[in-house]
């Protein structure tokens, strides 16, 4: 399916005439793709992406860098509590021209004159994203006994940890004044 070049995160690189050295930038606000994220942090399909980009024609075919910042929304890895953030990544990418040869299998192709700039800009955003992401660095996360949060209950919160095969072992109260005669 070809390329159309109204599409959001699709780079016409007409203006550079395949003349080396010669230079565009791309400044755009694009809504976020479905997939920009994993499954417990991510940007939310359809928000905001800020572009900042430069395409320069080099021999090889078209460079593109510059940085990408968009809001994240997920949880809390540790208390399931909801989590947003921002992140910024720095992009890089080389886009070599139809017909040029290349020993690197990972340098991305232009089709005719338009670069599909989703796919470089999606991993590089979701490679960015936290793993674990946290709502605080203190976050004592749920309990795992009854799935209570622990920062709403930390001095309170204990159970009783007493192992099931064991249970019948336990001390039994003794009455006092029966034991007395």
């Amino acid at each position: 399916m070809p390329l159309d070049a109204r599409q959001p995160l699709v780079l016409d690189t007409r203006e550079l005439g395949r003349r080396p050295g010669s230079m565009r930038v791309v400044r755009r606000t694009v809504e976020a793709p479905a997939g920009f994220g994993l499954d417990i942090i991510g940007v939310p399909e359809g928000s905001p992406i800020e572009l900042d980009l430069r395409l320069e024609a080099v021999m090889e075919g078209v460079l593109v860098s510059g940085h990408a910042r968009a809001a994240t929304k997920g949880e809390c890895a540790r208390c399931l509590d909801p989590v947003s953030s921002t992140v910024e990544v720095e992009l890089c990418e080389l886009y070599a021209y139809p017909g040029h040869e290349s020993d690197d299998d990972d340098i991305g192709r232009l089709e005719g004159d338009l670069i599909d700039f989703a796919p470089q800009l999606r991993d590089a955003v979701v490679l960015a994203l936290p793993l674990r992401p946290v709502c605080a660095d203190s976050c004592e996360g749920l309990c795992a006994t009854c799935g209570a949060r622990l920062a709403d209950e930390l001095d309170q919160h204990t159970h009783d940890d007493v192992d099931p095969r064991w249970a019948a072992l336990r001390l039994v109260p003794v009455d006092t004044e029966k034991s007395e005669r």
